[in-house]
């Protein structure tokens, strides 16, 4: 896939790292603290770094070099410039220092804004092929009134306005000139302000609402887990006089699997899969082979349950992955016919089910035709 740098030569970044950060309630500058494992700031450096922009000059408050070159330790192409007592000073700042580099294009983006969809960066670049400077905006849902006093005021049309985001994208040498051009206190919002008191047109492209800017303690909270992961894995012997059945299908061969059940150790790895995602248990717990009433029994019903068991534990589906191992049967030509009959069992969409196989190249129990193994990856995802 093409990096987002290859579509524009000479695409350099900014990040808005100066800010004292106090309202989120964090021992450092909001920037500098841990979200999701790493500094804040890292995020958004590291999205550009990976797209093959460079450079990425990033404006932090003076005295805060050794803290900000530990949080972007090791990312290509980033270097600090001291930022000014505003924001827009910080702004003027890092393109003033990029004068050197001639960067054809640049986009300027707030450290609080750890999350940049490539498609919203896609979005911009499209956008600046046309226009001098573009931005992300978002619709505004609320209804909105202006204020008189602690009194509702008359009502603002939300039609007629919009959220706007970072990370902005200029065409560098108009957004340099109109930084130098602004008069008055430089307290403006954003750079799209700066750019339209320079007579600079700016479009307006999609914005994304994981653009949301961090501001708050409860924004550093750990969010309630949203998805869970599961792994199982199984293996059942080969024998002749069996039917052999693989992840819900009869296939025809010289040998089944032998087990308790049916012995679809595909399905079995599945199952393990779901229920250790959902923390409850494996399948020999719900499904003993001391039990008789299991004996023979069709697997299916193994994998409704322990879906089902998710469900009522607050879980669904994201997607599964099975990867079946075995010198034979080759399951290439029935892989099609697994991946829909385990889409019905389990309810999902057969773009969610994922059947591979892979042999090993003639070693072990399964290379030497013994038996059939399988492990699962399974995705629970809250309801």
């Amino acid at each position: 896939m093409e990096r987002i740098a290859q579509s524009l030569p000479g695409l350099a970044a900014v990040i808005v790292a100066a800010g004292a950060g106090l309202r989120a309630g964090q021992p450092v500058p909001k920037q500098f603290a841990p979200w999701r494992g790493k500094p804040l700031l890292r995020h958004a450096a590291e999205r550009f770094a990976a797209e093959g922009i460079s450079p990425i000059v990033v404006a932090v408050p003076e005295g805060a070099e050794a803290i900000a070159e530990a949080a972007l330790a090791g990312i290509p192409g980033a270097r600090l410039v001291t930022g000014g007592a505003t924001r827009q000073a910080s702004v003027r700042a890092a393109l003033e220092s990029l004068e050197a580099d001639a960067p054809s294009a640049v986009l300027i983006h707030d450290a609080a804004r750890p999350d940049v969809p490539v498609a919203v960066l896609e979005r911009l670049l499209d956008a600046l092929a046309r226009h001098d400077a573009a931005i992300p905006v978002l619709p505004v849902i609320d209804s909105l009134t202006q204020t008189e006093g602690a009194m509702m005021g008359r009502p603002a049309r939300r039609e007629e306005l919009r959220r706007v985001q970072t990370p902005q994208a200029f065409r560098y040498p108009e957004i340099l000139a109109a930084h130098r051009a602004w008069s008055g206190e430089p307290l403006a919002g954003d750079d799209a302000q700066v750019a339209q008191a320079a007579g600079i047109g700016v479009a307006l492209v999609e914005g994304d609402e994981v653009l949301k800017k961090l501001t708050t303690p409860g924004d550093f909270a750990q969010a309630p887990t949203a998805f869970r992961v599961g792994s199982g894995y199984d293996v059942h012997r080969l024998v002749e006089g069996e039917d052999l059945w693989l992840c819900g299908a009869r296939i025809d061969h010289s040998h089944g699997l032998a087990g308790h059940s049916d012995a679809d150790v595909a399905i079995h790895a599945l199952v393990d899969a779901i229920l250790g995602a959902a923390g409850d248990g494996d399948i020999g717990r719900h499904f003993p082979p001391s039990d008789p009433q299991w004996k023979g029994a069709s697997s299916d019903r193994f994998l409704a349950h322990a879906v089902q068991r998710a469900a009522e534990a607050g879980w669904s589906i994201g997607n599964v992955d099975l990867t079946i191992i075995c010198e034979a049967p080759k399951i290439g030509p029935h892989r099609e016919a697994m991946r829909a009959r385990l889409a019905e069992i389990m309810g999902v969409d057969i773009g969610t089910v994922s059947v591979k196989a892979t042999t090993t190249e003639g070693l072990g129990s399964t290379g030497r035709r013994e038996g059939i193994a399988a492990q699962a990856v399974a995705l629970l995802v809250r309801n």
